[in-house]
């Protein structure tokens, strides 16, 4: 049991160290408001789109993709949205927390850490930690697009008309109704919705790694293996570049998130946090973690074994994504102060209950001990 409670802790206990870093440099002065500022703009728009194109751009083989884990991961993302529409409208009626909320609800951290939490559940066999992390960067090629794309979305949806009220118009119908239009229409704006994903900095850094993935795989299956020209042998700097970002991505953004931190912040929206933890690190690795487990058992297309189990543990048993907090500083006017408030709170609350889950499975003999 201590082996197990030990690998809980030390897959989440760093993201919770780095954060609290983030808040003694800040109190103490050592960092400052425009630091905080810049490092978050740095870290969304450069350093983790370097590190999703690096982990998706390493992907080895894609002929033993488990399209039976990859339909079930896409599956239950998708019921976590829809579920988490309907809490997050049941919660709050402030528009700008609800982005925020919504995207707690179905947005995890398995981009930053799902890599080293599954590396931690797949046992001491270096054989099954290789298979364990080529799982995990296989999922998060159609993962973490779709959890991009949704989270603009959840934070596209319900700030708009918070928006026009920020603008200081006067919220009544004028006689030729052309406020009431105004209003109607930004509820819902589609091409801003549109626009908010093409331009994600995320995003653009998944395409752009699928692209030079499959023009890599296009030179082997027309000049053979070893392909003529690859970015990590051809253009080293550039390669060595892109991938100093991605190591730096992870710590960064989180001691800059505990630079935003304000405990003072907790008591005017507890509800929200209380909901948000609890659908993020209870609710969702238990009903994910649980029908996956079912799906294992009885329905031979969804092949699930110690090898997928830790890769299904890291999607949806992490606390909320760090890089929630960051768009929802860049996106409309949602609530930044609660997006960072649910980031702390997941990780501090997710220590307990990847200790269950992890406990819980390695019981039942779905992971190496």
């Amino acid at each position: 049991m201590f082996n197990i409670f030990m690998t809980a802790i030390n897959a989440v206990v760093p993201i919770v160290a780095l954060i609290a870093l983030g808040y003694i440099l800040r109190r103490t002065g050592f960092l400052n408001k425009s630091f905080v500022q810049i490092g978050n703009k740095f870290v969304f728009d450069i350093c983790l789109p370097c590190m999703l194109f690096i982990n998706i751009y390493n992907i080895n083989d894609l002929s033993e993709i488990n399209w039976g884990l990859v339909v079930y991961s896409v599956a239950a993302i998708f019921i976590l949205f829809a579920l988490g529409w309907v809490v997050t409208v049941f919660t709050t009626k402030n528009a700008r927390r609800r982005g925020p909320l919504f995207q707690c609800t179905f947005l995890s951290n398995f981009a930053i850490i799902g890599i080293s939490l599954a590396e931690a559940l797949a046992g001491t066999d270096p054989a099954n930690v290789q298979t364990v992390n080529g799982v995990v960067a296989m999922i998060q090629a159609f993962t973490v697009p779709l959890f991009n794309i949704l989270a603009v979305i959840s934070l596209s949806v319900f700030h708009a008309p918070a928006k026009v009220a920020a603008e200081g118009e006067q919220l009544q119908i004028s006689e030729d109704g052309t406020l009431a239009a105004k209003i109607e229409r930004d509820k819902l704006n589609i091409k801003r919705i549109v626009l908010n994903i093409v331009t994600n900095p995320m995003i653009i850094g998944i395409v752009a790694g699928l692209v030079f993935l499959g023009l890599r795989y296009a030179e082997v299956a027309i000049w053979g293996d070893p392909a003529p020209f690859t970015i990590k042998e051809d253009l080293p700097f550039v390669y060595i570049t892109m991938d100093d970002l991605r190591v730096i991505a992870t710590p960064l953004a989180l001691v800059v998130l505990g630079g935003q931190f304000e405990f003072s912040a907790v008591k005017g929206m507890t509800k929200e946090i209380i909901v948000g933890t609890i659908f993020r690190v209870v609710f969702a690795p238990l009903f994910a973690v649980g029908v996956a487990i079912l799906l294992g058992t009885y329905v031979p297309f969804f092949n699930f074994g110690q090898m997928e189990y830790p890769a299904i543990i890291s999607l949806f048993g992490t606390p909320v994504a760090v890089s929630s907090a960051i768009m929802a500083e860049s996106i409309g006017d949602n609530d930044g102060q609660l997006a960072g408030q649910l980031v702390v709170w997941t990780s501090v609350a997710s220590v307990i209950s990847l200790f269950v889950i992890v406990f819980v499975l390695m019981t039942m003999g779905l992971l190496s001990v």
